[in-house]
């Protein structure tokens, strides 16, 4: 018996899904209206010409500030924007230079002691001291490696 009232569900189902499946393939013979056409363009000689020697009105607007190179580098590592560099914001990596960085050894890095050691740096790599540096000058600015084997 339960088997009969199961199949009986069953096929009213079915018939239930065949029929919303026929009424909605009825309902999508409904036409799509056309576009309305585009609005009408104004004749160009009629649009108005500004002057070019005509005066600007108001203030020019001030122009947006630059972050200099040592800037950006620097606020790469401050990570919380509180304008000093603490330890922890530096890389684990980095301790050895943050301290060679830190000349007053209060654990934070201003700009002044970053942008001092920068310019020290590029004094010493800036051989002929034109203000320049050259391929060959700029190749000393790198940091030196570590030969590092490796314990496989």
């Amino acid at each position: 018996m339960t088997k009969f009232l199961a199949g009986a569900a069953g096929m009213l189902l079915l018939l239930t899904a065949g029929l919303f499946l026929w009424i909605g393939a009825e309902g999508q013979d409904i036409p799509i209206p056309e576009a309305p056409p585009p609005p009408e363009q104004p004749d160009p000689e009629i649009l108005p010409v500004a002057d070019p020697d005509a005066e600007t009105v108001g203030p020019t607007p001030p122009e947006a500030y630059k972050a200099t190179r040592e800037e950006m580098r620097f606020n790469r590592y401050d990570r919380n924007r509180d304008e000093a560099i603490t330890r922890l914001e530096m890389m684990s990596s980095r301790t050895d230079a943050f301290r060679k960085l830190d000349t007053d050894g209060n654990n934070l890095l201003t700009f002044e002691e970053w942008a001092i050691s920068t310019s020290e740096r590029f004094a010493g790599a800036d051989s002929d001291g034109n203000g320049r540096l050259t391929r060959t000058e700029f190749r000393t600015t790198r940091p030196k490696r570590s030969v590092s084997r490796c314990k496989c």
